[in-house]
């Protein structure tokens, strides 16, 4: 239970919004603004972006390379890059589901209000954030998440009023304790985003060969300098990181295309299909074809979007 009535009495109004708009994909008509309501604790992996998460009923744990996240009712995530994560949600039943919203981070509404945000941390403190982070959300910034969502019921006034709450979130945040990290996702020459040049193109050339020397010079560093601050980042390494969006776009193949597993393997950088076959239980639990065909028949009746 919360010590403040204030941020009680908000979070019975957010769980009430998310219940009454929350769809299976996670869509909403408000750009950038997502909602999630989950019934379940089946582990699922996914790929974040940058995102504010205020869980709002239940809780969520997540797990980045080695470390583990979790967050419950009044608190939230604040996620700053592109992460491959594994997570559970707490407490989430048909009768209590999970009940959360996210917000796109956008750098475009965050380098505005840096001007007038507090003095950052030091260059090296920054560099040592980790691109992920957990705390409780506050009342400042649970008020304006209720007012983004009031939005949902007022249609004519969210193209209007919707952008002004966004900045009014991010200024809460990068005036509150995740400020440092927020700060990060705003400036154009921060160590993120040299680090995120590295995971954008790791992403979008996932089956190709990976060399250190060549992520670094794109990353504007030393090979040493990368492999430090890509690892205080993501929590893994540049080959850890490969390989979990390699397996997870293995896995999206298999859904969506039954067959050919070799095939999959192969589309995303395995010359070896015992390779695959052994990396891909290992980080899901079951083998490719066992585990596409439970997955197929799961998300057959409908799309499910799950915030990190």
């Amino acid at each position: 239970m919360l010590p403040w009535s204030m941020p009680a009495t908000l979070l019975d109004e957010i769980r009430g919004l998310i219940a009454a708009h929350a769809r299976p994909d996670g869509r909403t008509p408000i750009a950038g603004l997502r909602l999630s309501s989950v019934d379940n604790e089946e582990p699922h992996h996914s790929l974040t972006e940058p995102l504010l998460v205020v869980m709002a009923q239940g809780g969520k744990r997540l797990l980045l390379g080695e470390r583990v996240y979790e967050y419950r009712a009044g608190q939230c995530l604040v996620v700053t890059t592109d992460l491959p994560v594994t997570g559970h949600f707490l407490d989430a039943g048909p009768r209590t589901p999970s009940l959360a919203m996210g917000l796109e981070l956008r750098p475009a509404t965050i380098a505005p209000l840096l001007l007038r945000a507090p003095a950052a941390r030091s260059s090296r403190a920054a560099a040592e954030l980790p691109a992920m982070a957990t705390g409780e959300a506050g009342p400042g910034l649970l008020d304006a998440v209720t007012r983004l969502l009031r939005l949902l019921d007022h249609p004519e006034d969210a193209p209007v009023l919707a952008p002004l709450v966004e900045q009014e979130i991010v200024w809460r945040l990068l005036t509150g304790p995740h400020g440092g990290l927020v700060r990060q996702a705003g400036l154009a020459d921060s160590y993120l985003s040299h680090v995120g040049r590295a995971i954008q193109w790791i992403r979008e050339n996932y089956a190709e060969p990976l060399r250190i020397e060549d992520l670094a010079r794109l990353a504007g560093m030393s090979a040493s300098a990368f492999h430090r601050h890509f690892r205080a980042v993501t929590a893994m390494s540049p080959l850890q990181f490969q390989k979990r969006i390699r397996l997870q776009e293995a896995r999206s193949l298999l859904v969506s295309h039954a067959g050919d597993i070799a095939g999959a393997g192969h589309l995303v950088g395995y010359d070896s299909p015992s390779q695959f076959n052994r990396e891909y239980r290992r980080q899901f639990g079951a083998p490719p074809g066992q585990d596409a065909v439970r997955l197929r028949a799961e998300t057959t009746p409908r799309e499910v979007r799950h915030l990190p």
